[in-house]
């Protein structure tokens, strides 16, 4: 499907500034679309939604279906007389939060804790409609609800331990026990079910603020899900995993520009035999909910579609991996027959064969193409991210969030690839993130999006993602008075000029 001439920016919602420990979907976001639209800018571009898991990734949420309740707005819940005053008036010395970085370790318990203390005051004292609101909101969200508030009351009661370390009966969902789990925890499944009413309640309303003005939602979905997921634990059949519920073989990369070792994720991968034969259910009402939440979706290796690296479950690294066959068409055209033509942008970087370009190109999803990765020799693998090479059917990116910075790169960069740049350009460097977000911008590419550590300048120091490194990826934040003046007049001008607006 071909995209307007567009562009717009890659911004997480933790990365948002705020006084609770991380950005949220609240005044905060709201006031990001403000600046966007003013900058001319029309997408705003996401990482997946969902919860987190291991390394505080997005990429391994606890659900496929399910909203991140860290993103909750509290300051709403306080104007709804669920918290008080002096639950949204945080200390920031005594609770340890930062302007600059999301110290996870500090910021779940306080968050969490106070939303605790809203479901408990909803629970006491809501009114009629709200409680109708949230029996509404429960039947809504039929397929999928009661298995992730029932795997999350049970994963704390289990100390957040896999599912499949769990009692044998609880892991296997024998009947009986599933019963008297849903009685034992009942007050707990309940407030799952109320965080979810109130993230998916608030992602509505900022959602419908951006699309008034101008502004549509890129989101992310990761082709697999973490293996400690509610629908891995409910729909194991769909899964690649033992008797016992183990993965035995995990999904990842093998060694790339960013790993000499591959990466290892550890995702369980599909039976996608299981997925034919029900005429791939899930994975339609997988796209189906995903395009509730956004307008446009990133679908992140796209190319595990067409084969993905299987990794055995015992090995430490990516390296011992080899290729199977994924779905292919099938899927996509089953997805296609129930949903029509959707908006979708393949994450069609790494290892790139032609089947993979065949499978993109035959439902018209455009791919992307990095700035970043252009400049060297320019034969070979990086002349596809050259902008003479690009088509309009394509999304040009400065970086995303798995690499560094642009002014990191640069920084980092070997000479052969600067002196490349410099020509290409006809620019000294001295400001390279504008180089190449002009460069996108100017480019035949439908879309550009810009990381707004580039919009800003940032070094190395600011990025958000390190592949293949678990711990201290995710926390990057800004804050307002970390914007220049003039950086949305810049992009407003640029757009203009670009034929973007």
């Amino acid at each position: 499907m071909r995209f307007p001439r567009r562009s717009g920016v890659l911004l997480h919602p933790t990365s948002l500034p705020g006084p609770h420990g991380s950005g949220d979907i609240g005044a905060s976001a709201q006031h990001f679309v403000d600046w966007l639209a003013a900058g001319g800018q029309k997408l705003w571009q996401m990482l997946p939604l969902g919860g987190i898991g291991p390394g505080n990734s997005p990429y391994m949420s606890s659900s496929a279906f399910a909203g991140n309740v860290l993103l909750i707005d509290l300051h709403e819940l306080n104007r709804r007389g669920w918290l008080d005053d002096d639950d949204v008036r945080p200390d920031p010395r005594l609770h340890g939060f930062d302007d600059r970085a999301v110290n996870f370790a500090a910021m779940i318990p306080y968050r969490m804790e106070r939303l605790a203390r809203a479901a408990r005051r909803f629970s006491d004292a809501a009114t009629a409609d709200e409680r109708a609101q949230l029996g509404a909101f429960r039947a809504s969200q039929a397929p999928w609800i009661a298995d992730y508030a029932v795997f999350m009351a049970l994963s704390e009661a289990q100390g957040w331990r896999e599912w499949s370390e769990w009692p044998a009966a609880l892991a296997q969902r024998e009947p009986r026990a599933m019963a008297q789990a849903a009685q034992s925890h009942a007050e707990r499944i309940a407030f799952w079910i109320f965080c979810q009413w109130c993230f998916f309640s608030q992602w509505a309303l900022l959602k419908r603020y951006a699309n008034e003005r101008g502004v549509a939602i890129v989101g992310d979905m990761p082709i697999f899900i973490a293996h400690n997921s509610a629908e891995a634990w409910a729909r194991r059949e769909l899964f690649l995993l033992d008797d016992a519920g183990r993965p035995s073989v995990v999904a990842g990369v093998p060694p790339d520009l960013f790993s000499a070792t591959g990466q290892r994720w550890g995702n369980p991968l599909y039976r996608w035999a299981a997925h034919e034969k029900e005429a791939y259910a899930w994975w339609i009402e997988r796209v189906r909910r995903t395009f509730e939440l956004v307008d446009i979706v990133r679908i992140d290796h796209f190319r595990g579609f067409a084969a993905c690296w299987e990794i055995p479950a015992d090995e430490p690294t990516a390296m011992q991996g080899h290729w199977v066959p994924g779905p292919g068409e099938a899927l996509f055209r089953a997805i296609a027959a129930a949903l029509g033509a959707l908006p979708i942008i393949a994450e069609d970087l790494g290892v790139i064969t032609p089947d993979v370009d065949a499978l993109r190109r035959g439902f018209d999803f455009p791919g992307m193409r990095i700035l970043q990765f252009a400049w060297g020799s320019g034969d070979g693998a990086e002349g596809r991210f050259l902008p003479h090479n690009y088509e309009p059917d394509t999304v040009a990116y400065t970086g995303s969030h798995d690499n560094d910075t642009t002014v990191g790169w640069w920084n980092a960069a070997p000479e052969d690839a600067r002196h490349h740049l410099r020509e290409y350009l006809s620019t000294d460097g001295r400001a390279v993130h504008w180089d190449l977000i002009r460069a996108a911008s100017a480019s035949v590419a439908d879309s550009a999006i810009y990381p707004m550590q580039d919009v800003l300048g940032l070094d190395g120091t600011h990025r958000m993602n390190f592949p293949g490194r678990g711990d201290g990826n995710w926390a990057w934040r800004f804050a307002w008075n970390d914007v220049p003046a003039d950086a949305s007049a810049r992009l407003l001008a640029m757009a203009r000029l670009y034929g973007r607006v």
